[in-house]
């Protein structure tokens, strides 16, 4: 078996009273409620852990727009099986992690705001106000939509995942390192601004872009990569508030998401 859950009891202020119950390690394939269905598979060998999947989710998807569709995809993500701090923090990576159902999370965007653009936005960086997926494109009850290519990914927490959690273990990121959902028992540091937007496309910082937020350290119980030490070991959060996933990393990753086409 991999690593059970962990379960946690954590007060807002205090990610030191997070409890582990008990953690194993050994090869595996998993067949966890809902992976089978998603055809998902993990595997850990040495010091690598590997999840294979179709890239279809076990619940109902879309709609988005005319045409847009699941396809199947053919997955394959391999990241550290034991994590260790780097000295440095990795950003700009493509995909944060993966969930243990063998779905991507992508929270980030391509996209600008341009005044230019029918639709108001378009991938020319050149206004410095990146879209956020969640607030600013269009997504399914699940919080994800798909690419050109029918690739299905998450930007958001999907509620039909951890619903059916046994325990917390939610995926693992791309640098190796768990990612938990615990609800509100863990709090994003990251706080929308106040008052309106000096530039750009002007109004109210209202999360519709990733310049409306900021981080505030202590306002959460995380840090600005959404991620705290547990029982002396470093873990990353999905959150139900921004950032949703880890946008930034701690540890070396794996080029596998730096890619996003392994």
């Amino acid at each position: 078996m991999d690593a059970p859950p962990l379960f946690f009891n954590l007060t807002p202020k205090q990610p030191e009273a997070i409890m582990k119950i008990f953690c194993t390690a050994f090869a595996l394939t998993l067949l966890a409620a809902g992976a089978a269905q998603a055809h998902a598979t993990i595997t850990v060998e040495g010091d690598q852990r590997c999840i294979t999947s179709d890239g279809v989710p076990d619940h109902e998807w879309g709609p988005w727009r005319a045409g847009a569709v699941v396809e199947e995809q053919d997955h394959s993500f391999c990241m550290d099986a034991t994590p260790e701090l780097a000295d440095s923090i990795t950003e700009n990576v493509r995909i944060s992690g993966i969930t243990v159902t063998g779905i991507p999370l992508r929270p980030g965007t391509a996209e600008f705001y341009d005044q230019t653009s029918e639709r108001g936005y378009s991938r020319d960086p050149s206004s410095g106000w990146n879209v956020e997926g969640i607030g600013g494109l269009i997504m399914d009850a699940q919080n994800a939509h798909v690419d050109g290519d029918g690739y299905y990914h998450y930007h958001g927490i999907p509620s039909a995942v951890t619903g059916e959690l046994d325990g917390t273990l939610f995926g693992y990121a791309a640098d190796g390192f768990e990612i938990h959902y615990a609800g509100a028992e863990a709090q994003s540091s990251w706080q929308l601004k106040s008052g309106e937007r000096e530039s750009g496309p002007g109004g109210a910082h209202d999360g519709t872009y990733v310049q409306d937020y900021e981080f505030i350290e202590g306002s959460g119980t995380l840090d600005e990569c959404n991620g705290t030490m547990v029982d002396g070991q470093y873990v990353y959060f999905a959150t139900d508030t921004y950032p949703f996933f880890p946008r930034c990393f701690k540890g070396s990753v794996s080029s596998d998401f730096i890619d996003g086409r392994p």
